[in-house]
């Protein structure tokens, strides 16, 4: 990434990667931070690459300013409505965009009493774990080539998460359902075992369609994006909504 240099690491952030990964603290003296991200693959020359950038800049859009999660929570159902509750554009490293999305999406979904009691917190109206697979592929596996940010539309039926780049080379839907990958962000993944709740084993899509079997996936190779959309509840005020 032009202009970038030692610099833009978070050190802080670098620091806790390190201790956590290797059991000790990280000694500059002994091994300057240049010298150790060209080991770990982070950069080049004196320059940070994109995977260095995104994983442990302290503000990767200075340079990829496409690179955010711009999230909107509209009243309705309709993408070109002009109401919304809820509007966001989630900055930062991939640690802070995971975190900030899902605080995003988390924050605007109900919560349904069921049958539990009046002091017991109602249970979310779709599971947490689910959409912490999904905000994680999502993150990941984009086509970093694209200059566009990834999308998150939350509608009153449901909620949509838009990544760019289709599925790459012969991946299919169907693939994608029974676990078959193909990863096209490698470094960025292999970090992101570390860094994100991600295992990089192919399995993200299929632990989430378990929990939300009517989870609807589309490779649009005419607009280079992938979708996956989360049908939400209905009459949510029947089921006791909180």
């Amino acid at each position: 990434v032009e202009g970038t240099t030692v610099a833009d690491v978070e050190l802080g952030h670098f620091r806790l990667f390190f201790e956590k990964q290797y059991g000790e603290p990280l000694n500059e003296e002994a091994l300057p931070l240049l010298r150790l991200l060209k080991n770990l693959n982070l950069a080049k020359d004196s320059t940070l690459n994109l995977a260095g950038l995104l994983l442990f800049g302290s503000n990767p859009q200075r340079y990829r300013p496409a690179f955010i999660v711009k999230a909107v929570s509209f009243v309705g159902n309709d993408p070109a409505g002009d109401k919304f509750r809820d509007s966001e554009d989630i900055r930062g490293c991939l640690k802070d965009l995971h975190l900030g999305t899902m605080s995003f999406i988390l924050r605007n979904l109900h919560r349904i009493q069921k049958q539990k009691g009046f002091n017991v917190e109602g249970e979310l109206e779709v599971p947490s774990a689910a959409i912490e697979e999904l905000v994680v592929n999502m993150l990941l596996h984009r086509d970093y080539f694209i200059s566009a940010p990834w999308r998150v539309m939350l509608f009153d039926d449901r909620i949509e998460l838009i990544s760019p780049g289709a599925l790459p080379n012969n991946l299919t839907i169907e693939h994608v359902k029974n676990g078959v990958s193909n990863m096209r962000n490698p470094l960025i993944a292999s970090f992101a075992t570390k860094e994100l709740p991600y295992r990089g084993i192919g399995t993200g899509i299929r632990r989430a369609l378990a929990a939300i079997p009517n989870l609807v996936l589309d490779s649009n190779h005419d607009w280079n994006t992938f979708t996956v959309q989360i049908p939400r509840p209905k009459f949510l005020g029947e089921a006791g909504e909180s």
